[in-house]
């Protein structure tokens, strides 16, 4: 089993994600997080401790002050010195085109997830 950090300024969003991924049995350790930039400080921290790290990031984009642009950007520069491979996915409620198109530009991200989490994208997920 493994690791997700969820990051989201949204507390009942936490609840019901982190509902959600016990219920399909998706990770064992589900971390919340409202603060982008302490998983930032945490991943720089712990990147040559594997074992620590996160196997999944799920990262929203609007969230007051520093928010998930500024943490892809920040991830970006730490993500060749990390040494545990992080599939990240942005999870967000944002349907702009020019989102999704601006999250095609970080070659780490995995999928833009327009929210809610479905059934279909976890046990996608799990395969």
């Amino acid at each position: 089993m493994s690791k997700l950090i969820l990051i989201d300024d949204d507390p009942m969003y936490h609840k019901i994600s982190q509902l959600m991924l016990r219920e399909y049995s998706v990770v064992k350790d589900v971390v919340s997080s409202t603060d982008a930039k302490a998983t930032i400080d945490f991943l720089e921290e712990n990147k040559e401790n594997p074992e620590q790290l996160p196997d999944y990031i799920f990262v929203d984009l609007n969230m007051p002050g520093y928010n998930g642009w500024d943490f892809l950007n920040d991830y970006r520069k730490i993500y060749d010195s990390l040494k545990k491979a992080i599939r990240v996915y942005i999870v967000s409620s944002s349907i702009a085109p020019h989102d999704i198109k601006k999250s095609k530009t970080y070659s780490f991200v995995n999928s833009f997830i327009i929210k809610p989490l479905t059934r279909e994208f976890l046990h996608e997920l799990m395969a």
